[in-house]
């Protein structure tokens, strides 16, 4: 058991509380009592006592200087509080000012992105294509006549039997006819009762209509249509290519994308880095939507960043490729070469936005100039540092990993490989305002037309768009792209990053191989990729690129503030002091008296308030006498209040108490006798003593 709490113990508590309940009712008594002075009282004591000059010598000087100097504090003091106003503003408009630094050290390499110009070969997705370029081959039959009996032939009746005109319906491609003075006529190139297409007068005849190919987009079973313009035929079979090939590509899974693709081995045939060679277990893969597959080197997802000690040629990355544009998709592709991007580590390539074409045939070589660029966060620009404050979801977050869980697991569902890819933190891309942009337009897909572009990662639960499951999918699409209200929305919900890194290239090129060494160099390249004596390659697909920092000199761009607190503190009391003569302390002193005058105003208010209510109460028999205390400190302090009396008791001083009067303390005074009159024993003779 534990012992008995000692006495002492017992009763430190209730005392301890006795003590607080005190300090409590002093302290409310002294509130009560308030400062003691009137307002006049309270001005001419801080004039007196303030270390500021002008108020002293308002009160001390004569009625002349007294109101020369009110009037020079007064002007002084406003143009303080004008100062003031100008200082803050701006501190509160937050400038900056950039500075520009050059070093001199060891750089990270950046990761390259490359990819074949053509996301898939054409071999291998050819039957899945089939019906879309036998339209194709149809329209262009109609659009480019081969001879005269055509402009009289009946309509492609019989090939329209083998066509696959619910695909064309879906998404037709018309001929507009505009006269001057007449309704537009619109013709289906492929319609049953299209008849022969207009031929084109020659531009000299003023009145000839003029005619243009365009896409006809419908929604709600074809009630309501938009047509899309182009200048060239040759844009809008392209286009027309686009819409048809991305509803039949997104329905294959991301297995069947990634085999369809160009393999690592297909296009890297040599890889060296610096005196290093290098080979295609270097690269990561990363199916991108625009590209298919691409190849990423020195991307540090799996492996720590490469470092480049050494400027020029030598010392970086050099490559041989193979874009064989032979299996490229005809209609889909019509640019031969290999697209390729310098980016940071763990950001995933944009090529479409910041890529650059290598072309075939040809030696690329490309100088690397780096700038750092450093930005100062909110409220000083509008940017961020990871994207955790976007309230935009990154859709390209989890891209790679979702890729790859897709690719192993054969029988998941894209939600569950999406989960298993959002645990996998290692295989996350970093945020960047192109990744926000995109991730917004999908997210507006999704919620408008129901699903989602195949350009686009798929946020949680959406589907691929295609004609079949979304046959509306196109004219949502092609309106959402033309809204310049969702563009702005996705430009107000993104921001930029305030750190990062921009890659300056110098672009070189040159024939290669020469005529005189391309039988050689064709020759062993052929026999080390796939063992074959002929020359399987040529000049049509061949590239060679060298990448490399021109020079070691990178430069850094900060931000710096332009106005800080230590600033903004300085300049307000170097103002102040210019002006008023003042320091932190006047300014303590001068809320010191803005304090009490608030409190004498509360009390003021108080009484006011309580004035009428004590005439109307009723009076009440006398409680106590005063004690002698409250009496003391009423007659020193005039401004105390003890506690309310009791109504109808007199209050100390209307009326004298009965009693004794205090004694004349001055009778009792003893005087000091004259010695003179004091005999030798020192009493006073007897004639003395009766005088007194």
């Amino acid at each position: 058991m534990d012992p008995p709490p000692l006495p002492e113990e017992d009763g430190a508590r209730p005392g301890s509380k006795m003590a607080l309940r005190r300090y409590l009712v002093k302290a409310l008594h002294r509130l009560q009592k308030g400062p003691g002075y009137t307002y006049r009282e309270l001005l001419v004591w801080y004039c007196n006592n303030t270390n500021t000059h002008g108020p002293k010598r308002i009160i001390r000087e004569g009625p002349k200087k007294k109101f020369a100097w009110f009037l020079l504090t007064l002007l002084f003091a406003s143009l303080v509080v004008w100062q003031w106003g100008i200082l803050v503003n701006a501190y509160l408009s937050y400038n900056v000012t950039a500075s520009l630094a050059i070093g001199f050290k060891s750089i990270t390499f950046p990761a390259v992105t490359i990819c074949s110009a053509s996301p898939y070969k054409y071999s291998l997705v050819k039957n899945r294509l089939k019906d879309l370029d036998g339209l194709i081959h149809a329209a262009l039959e109609r659009l480019l006549p081969s001879g005269p009996q055509n402009e009289t032939a009946p309509p492609l009746a019989n090939a329209s039997r083998k066509l696959n005109m619910a695909l064309w319906r879906q998404i037709p491609l018309v001929v507009i006819a505009e006269s001057p003075g007449a309704d537009p006529v619109v013709t289906d190139i492929l319609g049953a009762r299209s008849g022969p297409l207009p031929t084109p007068s020659p531009a000299a005849d003023a009145e000839a209509p003029t005619y243009k190919l365009a896409i006809k987009l419908c929604s709600q079973n074809g009630t309501e249509c938009e047509y899309r313009n182009f200048t060239s035929a040759v844009q809008a079979v392209s286009e027309w290519y686009v819409l048809q090939s991305t509803s039949v590509l997104s329905q294959m899974s991301m297995k069947e994308k990634i085999s369809a693709g160009y393999q690592s081995r297909d296009i890297i045939l040599a890889c060296l880095y610096g005196a290093r060679p290098c080979n295609v277990k270097n690269f990561t893969r990363l199916f991108h939507p625009d590209h298919g597959n691409c190849y990423i080197f020195n991307w540090g997802i799996k492996e720590k960043p490469l470092i480049s000690s050494n400027p020029g040629a030598e010392f970086g990355l050099k490559l041989i490729l193979d874009i064989n544009q032979t299996d490229y998709l005809p209609f889909l592709t019509s640019t031969a070469g290999a697209r390729l991007m310098l980016h940071d580590q763990k950001s995933f390539p944009f090529l479409k936005d910041e890529g650059i074409f290598a072309m075939a045939g040809t030696e690329t070589s490309i100088g690397v100039m780096v700038d750092e660029l450093q930005r100062l966060e909110y409220p000083y620009n509008d940017c961020t540092v990871n994207g955790s404050d976007i309230g935009v979801e990154n859709l390209y977050e989890n891209y790679l990993a979702l890729q790859m869980e897709m690719k192993s697991c054969s029988n998941c569902t894209l939600e569950e490989a999406g989960q298993r890819s959002a645990e996998k933190s290692q295989l996350k891309t970093t945020y960047s305002i192109q990744a926000c942009l995109r991730s917004c337009f999908q997210k507006q897909m999704v919620d408008t037309c129901h699903c989602g572009h195949s350009a686009f990662p798929l946020p949680d639960g959406a589907k691929y768009c295609n004609n079949n499951g979304y046959p509306d999918w196109a004219y949502c699409y092609s309106s959402l792209r033309g809204s310049l209200s969702s563009r702005q929305f996705c430009i107000e919900s993104c921001k930029e990053t305030c750190n990062n890194t921009q890659y300056k290239m110098t672009i070189s090129m040159a024939d290669w191989p020469s005529e005189a060494s391309e039988d050689w160099i064709f020759r062993i390249l052929s026999y080390e990729r796939n063992k074959s004596e002929t020359i399987t390659l040529n000049k049509s697909g061949i590239i060679k690129l060298n990448i490399y920092f021109q020079e070691y000199n990178y430069r850094t761009i900060s931000e710096a503030a332009t106005t800080t607190i230590v600033w903004l503190l300085s300049n307000l009391g170097g103002q102040f002091g210019f002006w008023m003569g003042g320091s932190v302390l006047c300014l303590i002193e001068f809320g010191e008296i803005i304090i009490d005058f608030l409190w004498i105003t509360i009390l003021n208010l108080i009484g006011w308030c309580r004035g009428p209510r004590r005439a109307k109460a009723p009076p009440a028999a006398p409680d106590a006498l005063p004690t002698v205390a409250q009496r003391v400190e009423a007659h020193t302090n005039r401004a105390f209040q003890g506690d309310e009396p009791a109504a109808g008791y007199p209050e100390a001083g209307s009326v004298c108490e009965p009693g004794t009067p205090p004694p004349n303390y001055d009778s009792l005074r003893v005087s000091a006798p004259d010695v003179g009159d004091l005999d030798s024993d020192g009493e006073g003779s007897l004639s003395d003593q009766k005088m007194a």
